[in-house]
């Protein structure tokens, strides 16, 4: 749906001593129809990459191309995507309802269509209770529903969220957590940036990872974790009659089993180290 092509950014400032390089040769593809985590520490890119991909900023070198899955133009392109940016403004004096009535308006979208949206995903954001209130009112979280249901009022088939559940208690993120799977499920690419990585792996079917501007990972979730799997197995017996726990290096395994057997003890489990997309991360 959306490329990126050896995608260089360098900042040239006066208030700065020397040229900065946001991005190095950066690569990748957005598929459609996927759920896609981008991940990196705070300067490592992520949102140069996504203001570059909505054309907020222009790359110094490489490009942006626009597959014809988004549309036959880069206008109609910019047409199909939804975007919510990491601070969000909002008109504080308008309501909720008036807030996503105007962003439907400008995506030329009819007013009864917008009518039906607000209706259908309010209730699944849980903040039709508060559409007719003014948004200065609002809670952070609040404010984060009403903008994610504002990205989706025109049907975008591709969605770019940077950092949509930054901020949110545990509930708020589980919730805008399965909005994310049922909008995908409804046929939209789904692209978001996070530092909460466990959210990340938990809903993504492919993981990106930036680092110092490059890209280091662009996979499957299941592959980063694969490879990164350690040579380790943790294995519970009946010693006995005491259930125990005891993580054995995959070149010692047959020698524990033997030793076992021999012992009499009885092996219940063995399950192999399987880090999670946390550890990964940090590692990285």
């Amino acid at each position: 749906m959306l490329e990126f092509c050896e995608v260089n950014k360098i900042f040239k400032s006066e208030l700065l001593k020397k040229p900065f390089q946001a991005l190095r040769d950066v690569s990748f593809v957005i598929p459609e129809n996927q759920i896609i985590g981008f991940l990196g520490a705070n300067g490592a890119g992520k949102t140069t990459s996504i203001k570059i991909a909505m054309d907020f900023i222009r790359p110094t070198t490489g490009k942006v191309v626009y597959g014809p899955a988004l549309g036959k133009s880069k206008n109609e392109a910019f047409k199909n995507l939804g975007y919510l940016p990491e601070r969000p403004f909002f008109y504080p004096h308008l309501t909720g309802r008036e807030f996503c009535t105007y962003m439907g308006q400008l995506s030329e979208v009819a007013n009864q269509r917008i009518r039906e949206k607000i209706d259908f995903w309010a209730p699944r954001f849980k903040i039709d209770f508060a559409l007719d209130r003014e948004i200065k009112t609002y809670s952070k979280g609040m404010l984060q529903r009403i903008g994610f249901l504002a990205t989706l009022i025109h049907e975008p088939k591709l969605i770019i969220l940077d950092e949509p559940l930054s901020g949110l208690d545990p509930i708020g993120r589980k919730e805008l957590k399965e909005i994310i799977v049922e909008v995908n499920k409804l046929g939209a690419t789904v692209f978001f940036s996070s530092h909460i990585v466990s959210d990340v792996e938990e809903i993504c079917n492919n993981v990106m990872f930036m680092k110092d501007g490059e890209m280091v990972f662009n996979g499957s979730v299941d592959k980063l974790i694969n490879e990164h799997k350690k040579p380790e197995n943790t294995i519970r017996y009946v010693k006995d009659g005491n259930v125990l726990v005891e993580v054995v290096n995959d070149k010692d395994k047959n020698a524990f089993f033997k030793n076992a057997l021999s012992q009499g003890w009885n092996i219940m489990s063995v399950e192999p180290a399987k880090p999670t997309l946390e550890e990964i991360f940090y590692n990285v």
